[in-house]
């Protein structure tokens, strides 16, 4: 079984990296943002990003493991038994755990902040629906922490086997994704 783990900015295009994986490649798809949700509307909480962000930092440290959530989607994987692809790598030790159980790719996906404000407006989604200044802060404060329970993207993208940029249309997107894929394949094959 082959993890694929997908980390990047706010607006990127992680959705629509997994949405090809998924369609074209028939990968299985584990979402934190979902496993987020379930958990939040259990609890009668309203699921939201700043939500989503205080609830996995308090998992993580109650249970004493910054992979603590990328572990339960792991599980549920490996269960399934299919190549998949969890969304949303957070921290550093959710990248090395799952390099630990291996095989394991991770990709990051960003793009120019602009086109990134304008593509979650447009999505008009109820976590997304916030203002300029809002995007930016919600962004600084998880691009990194010194605290490993808390969200790091930007040591996270550091971490990456590949990197997609994201400014341009969905075509050139999917040809960054078909020769990541390719490289996989063939390193997989090798060994």
């Amino acid at each position: 079984m082959l993890i694929i783990g997908i980390t990047g900015t706010i607006g990127s295009g992680k959705g629509t990296v997994v949405e090809y994986l998924v369609e074209q490649f028939h990968y299985s798809h584990f979402s934190v943002r979902k496993y987020l949700t379930d958990v939040l509307k259990s609890q009668g909480i309203e699921p939201n990003r700043d939500n989503f962000t205080l609830l996995a930092n308090r998992l993580r440290e109650k249970n004493n493991s910054p992979s603590y959530i990328i572990e339960q989607l792991y599980l549920l994987a490996l269960k399934n038994g299919q190549n998949a692809i969890i969304e949303s790598i957070r921290t550093p030790g959710e990248v090395e755990k799952l390099r630990e159980l291996g095989p394991f790719y991770l990709l990051a996906v960003d793009a120019d902040r602009a086109i990134r404000y304008e593509r979650i407006y447009a999505r008009n989604s109820e976590t997304d629906n916030i203002g300029f200044e809002k995007f930016v802060s919600d962004e600084e404060r998880e691009m990194q922490s010194t605290n490993p329970n808390n969200q790091n993207i930007g040591a996270c993208i550091d971490l990456a086997d590949f990197k997609l940029e994201n400014n341009g249309d969905i075509s050139n997107l999917k040809s960054q994704i078909d020769q990541i894929l390719e490289t996989i394949h063939i390193r997989n094959s090798n060994g």
